[in-house]
């Protein structure tokens, strides 16, 4: 056990729960969860913690808003059993998938950009055929992306052919300029649904900037997350 643990001022469950807002009970989940080291016992039997389990706290909590419990429950613990390489690789997966969401921003951002206003030709609708020569794809790449959840065409009710609206038009180009970007249909799928979901492409931008803050928010948070560690690794020594 670290000389900190062992010779640091003693700190009862409810002086570490205090500063933070938790209940005794968490701290008590948090050292069994491996979240904190484990705690000395006094020869009644109560919980003792010290200033390195304070850093333990501080860095768990301040891990959680960038990485997410889950991860941050993981890290701790590794660092904690002494298997800070697996600690660093669970960090760096974090970084990973947020480099991962910004690029699929980006591509978004990019894809409404170039993307040219929607305009259906006939009143009723278009057709598969003049849909795909107008994209500069196959009628078969509209099946797929049909199947794939990217385009919900109606049906003409006399011939049963394929008829894409506004909204169909609008999906499938936005589909177009993913495909090119790099994009499998299975990450387009979410975006072409919020897509619908917020009624177009202007009430998007919305939900684009919201999506923008929140991710410059987690990098943040994670800057927070790795001086907070630092700190707990220099008390460890």
């Amino acid at each position: 056990m670290s000389a900190n643990l062992q010779n640091g001022k003693r700190l009862r469950p409810v002086d570490l729960a205090r500063g933070h807002g938790l209940s005794t009970q968490a701290i008590r989940n948090y050292e069994e969860a491996g979240i904190l080291p484990a705690a000395d016992r006094t020869a009644h039997g109560y919980r003792t913690y010290t200033s390195l389990h304070a850093a333990a706290l501080r860095a768990f909590l301040a891990l959680v808003p960038g990485h997410g419990h889950q991860t941050a429950t993981s890290v701790m613990r590794a660092l904690n059993e002494g298997a800070a390489e697996e600690a660093f690789r669970l960090i760096d997966e974090s970084h990973a998938q947020l480099l991962d969401d910004r690029r699929t921003l980006q591509a978004v951002e990019s894809a409404l950009r170039d993307l040219e206003p929607t305009k259906v030709d006939e009143p009723g609708g278009t057709f598969i055929g003049p849909l795909a020569g107008k994209l500069g794809i196959g009628p078969a790449t509209l099946r797929k992306w049909e199947r794939a959840g990217l385009v919900s065409p109606g049906r003409d009710p006399l011939t049963g052919y394929r008829v894409y609206d506004e909204a169909d038009v609008r999906d499938a180009r936005l589909a177009h300029q993913l495909r090119r970007g790099g994009y499998l249909l299975e990450q387009i799928a979410p975006l072409i649904a919020q897509v619908r979901a917020a009624g177009g492409l202007e009430p998007l931008e919305a939900a684009l900037s919201d999506w923008r803050g929140r991710l410059s928010a987690r990098g943040r948070a994670m800057l927070t997350g790795a001086a907070e560690l630092e700190a707990y690794l220099r008390e460890r020594g």
